[in-house]
């Protein structure tokens, strides 16, 4: 397999530069900045995986980007789609495990929401702003009055503990079923948003923990890809939109949360991005996709601002 040269220059803050993550100059949304464009330094900010840092990264070497147009075909004719807006296939050079492929899914449902502006801050930030208000952000609460501070932090505890469910029963839908596909969905309803992101599963083999390839490396990777699109920056600023989140699963997976959506169809308009991912090597398909049904999260995300 033959590297694709990027074609843009790129530069390293230090803090990228330590953790091997790569980011270019892109007009990247910046907290207490919607407009302006954001430099490399700043872009390290948009998100926050400090906690990965301390995972193994053997193989983040042999990690490679595929920059060229997925050849996949829809999983049913009936689920034809538009036109790709932003297409960013990544492939990896091995498994990966199932644990793995629910922390894309999560970590890519959060920068979004962040990206398209339902959340102020990056949600590891806006959890610890919120949370452990820090001396800066203690400082700027005791300068607005008493009552719009009431009211912004019930506003964010709410959609912070909304954001939280969604993702602890990502969580545990990952563990019920193999999950060949995501869908983000916001604005408008389940069958017709105005803006919707897929995360495509499906040519991943998941593995266990011991076989796979380092979570956090591959994490790096995938975001470095979609910092390469610069799939948001052309986007207009949104207002708040309600967050929906599909996925795809086992009819028998004896999920109880989730919602069942039989004869669900991939809307036909709306589409922003769809985030292939794939082994480095030919996947065997043992998996009767036929079996696997939509699921809807039962709860929509309402999203925040200040």
């Amino acid at each position: 397999m033959a590297r694709v040269p990027l074609g843009r220059s790129l530069t390293l803050s230090p803090r990228l530069e330590h953790n091997g993550m790569t980011s270019a100059h892109h007009n990247f949304r910046l907290p207490g900045s919607r407009d302006s464009p954001a430099s490399a330094s700043q872009v390290a900010e948009i998100i926050d995986l400090e906690w990965y840092e301390k995972s193994q990264e053997t193989h983040a070497s042999q990690i490679e980007l595929l920059e060229t147009s997925s050849t996949q075909e829809p999983l049913n004719a009936s689920e034809a789609f538009c036109p790709r807006d932003c297409m960013v296939p990544v492939v990896f050079p091995g498994p990966v495990s199932q644990e793995g492929c629910c922390q894309f899914t999560c970590e890519l449902l959060k920068h979004i929401m962040y990206q398209r502006q339902q959340l102020p801050l990056p949600y590891e930030q806006l959890k610890h702003f919120y949370r452990k208000p820090s001396p800066q952000a203690e400082e700027m609460l005791k300068k607005k009055p008493r009552a719009t501070t009431e009211v912004s932090s019930r506003k964010c505890q709410q959609a912070l503990a909304e954001l939280e469910s969604v993702l602890s029963h990502l969580e545990d839908f990952f563990a019920r079923t193999l999950v060949p596909r995501v869908l983000i969905l916001l604005g408008g309803n389940a069958l017709s948003p105005k803006e919707f992101y897929e995360l495509d599963l499906s040519l991943l083999a998941p593995y266990s923990v011991d076989q796979s390839l380092s979570t956090a490396a591959c994490l790096r990777r995938l975001f470095r890809a979609i910092f390469m699109a610069d799939a948001f920056s052309e986007l207009q600023a949104p207002p708040l939109m309600g967050t929906v989140v599909m996925a795809q699963g086992h009819r028998n997976c004896g999920e109880d949360w989730f919602r069942p959506k039989l004869n669900y169809r991939v809307p036909s308009r709306g589409h922003k991005l769809t985030v292939t991912l794939s082994c480095g090597r030919p996947s065997i398909r043992t998996t009767a996709w036929e079996d696997y049904i939509w699921f809807q999260a039962p709860v929509t995300l309402k999203g925040f601002r200040e």
